[in-house]
């Protein structure tokens, strides 16, 4: 509730700055604008807003399977984490606005790219957060594992996995977040359809209405998507402590 009556006064805040001031519409539409064009466009919208979704999802898909395997991978073999660490650091310094039509070079004009950006920008947070989540199980516990005769295959089933998925949902999380973004970048890089096409279209058009339509639903498919992986820990690790006690 209280998210909520903030949205509401920034909003009235919005609206009265705009109408009183005169602020060309051109520049800066009032939020009741806005909510008129996502009604009148909302076809366009629409299908431009399943675009955008079908490549996060694709994309956060790709980056959770890609990035499991390489943080298990560099967890389980020395040779592997002296090799992918840095890669994994340096894929978090490529400037994707940049590369972007190197990667439609390389990939065509298809959904190809716009998933590959997507998953290379949430690739980071998955896989090191899930790492050092693998790396902090409880050494006590692995030990004794071991001493049973527990293979490493074993101690990752039965110890490992089950106390690194709080981390893994965190960077699943932070993942679930920025994945808009890297959708948005990849349309910008070259598409025909999708939200940040429909954004880009509108801007350079001067339908700031529209391009704010967008964005507001480019902003609720964030909120959606991070609503969804919530949801998701609180069936899987109904066991990790997600508030922090008042006055703490």
């Amino acid at each position: 509730m209280a998210a909520l009556a903030l949205v509401v006064l920034l909003l009235g805040a919005w609206e009265a700055y705009v109408r009183l001031d005169g602020i060309d519409d051109l520049l800066l539409p009032a939020p009741t604008q806005v909510a008129q064009a996502l009604y009148e466009d909302r076809s366009l919208l629409l299908e431009d807003l399943a675009v955008t979704a079908y490549e996060v999802f694709a994309g956060l898909a790709a980056a959770v399977l890609i990035g499991a395997g390489t943080a298990v991978a560099m967890h389980r073999y020395r040779l592997a984490r002296q090799a992918l660490l840095p890669l994994v650091i340096g894929s978090q310094a490529v400037p994707v606005p940049v590369i972007g039509g190197l990667i439609l070079f390389v990939l065509g004009f298809g959904l190809a790219p716009k998933v590959f950006i997507v998953a290379l920008v949430c690739f980071f947070p998955i896989t090191v957060n899930l790492f050092d989540g693998l790396r902090r199980a409880d050494p006590d516990a692995r030990k004794l594992l071991r001493s049973y005769g527990a293979t490493p295959t074993q101690t990752l089933r039965l110890l490992e996995a089950p106390a690194a998925l709080p981390a893994a949902f965190t960077g699943l999380k932070v993942a679930a977040a920025v994945a808009v973004i890297g959708a948005v970048f990849g349309e910008w890089a070259g598409s025909s359809d999708g939200l940040g096409h429909t954004v880009l279209v509108a801007g350079g058009q001067l339908e700031t209405d529209r391009a704010f339509a967008a964005t507001v639903l480019l902003f609720l498919l964030a909120i959606t998507l991070y609503g969804l992986v919530s949801l998701l820990e609180r069936h899987v690790v109904p066991w990790a402590p997600r508030h922090i006690e008042r006055g703490s």
